[in-house]
């Protein structure tokens, strides 16, 4: 970090987290510098990054249905269960917005909040899922990740989607979450926006936001609650992985 970046970086940081002092009694000498909650900056958004909840298994024969390309299947009962409990939690925060996907895993998760608020999600297109190539909606992905096959063990290994044959590369992937978190910031300053996204999405985001490895983020949870913060010049991450709300098992 360059040395005007640090400056930026503690600037904020005092903002947020020790803003004002307060003085007891009449002398300088009583003067308390207190620990503060954190507050939104001015002209930030707040991103609550939502994965979706559970979605349907694949089974051997039966190929997911698709939406240009990619595997889109509904949620499993067991994810119906946890975007419920999601919407619950959400529902007693302050919400100005809802972002999903393209894919219906991403609405149908968060259904019931956008009824409750009254909200209309909006579709980003950039938010959908990293494209796994010839991996893609026929479950391939899920069943070679689970029975340990070669290319799914060096795609983790090498940390790069574009292992799969046709895959979708992380500078592709990167680039397109970030300018659709950047367009939804820039929509809603000085608000809190919910976007349900997909766990590559999610997990790539995250590691831009905290400069770290592609894949440091990638287990994110179904249903499960990340959060930054957009400003202008920098991006913070104040939350990853919260399930709260859901039951051990």
């Amino acid at each position: 970090m360059t040395e005007e970046g640090a400056e930026e970086a503690l600037t904020e940081y005092v903002d947020t987290q020790y803003a004002g002092t307060e003085q007891v009694g009449g002398e300088q000498s009583d003067v308390q510098y207190r620990q503060h909650r954190y507050t939104r900056p001015p002209g930030a958004t707040e991103i609550v990054l939502v994965r979706h909840a559970e979605s349907a298994p694949y089974r051997p024969g039966t190929p997911f249905p698709a939406w240009q390309g990619h595997g889109d299947p509904e949620l499993a009962p067991e994810g119906v269960e946890q975007a419920r409990r999601l919407c619950a939690r959400l529902g007693a925060e302050h919400i100005d917005a809802i972002y999903v996907s393209p894919l219906r895993r991403t609405s149908q998760t968060i259904a019931e909040l956008a009824d409750r608020l009254d909200l209309t999600p909006v579709v980003e297109p950039d938010l959908r899922e990293v494209h796994l190539g010839e991996w893609e909606h026929d479950g391939t992905f899920r069943r070679h990740v689970a029975e340990h096959h070669p290319i799914a063990v060096q795609v983790f290994t090498d940390q790069r989607w574009d292992v799969i044959p046709g895959a979708e590369s992380n500078a592709s992937l990167a680039s397109r979450a970030r300018d659709a978190l950047t367009r939804i910031a820039a929509a809603h300053s000085d608000q809190r926006v919910v976007v349900v996204a997909h766990a590559g999405v999610i997990a790539m985001l995250l590691a831009v936001v905290a400069e770290s490895a592609p894949f440091a983020f990638v287990g994110v949870d179904n249903a499960s609650i990340s959060e930054v913060v957009v400003m202008p010049e920098r991006w913070m991450l104040r939350r990853f992985n919260d399930t709260a709300h859901l039951p051990d098992s």
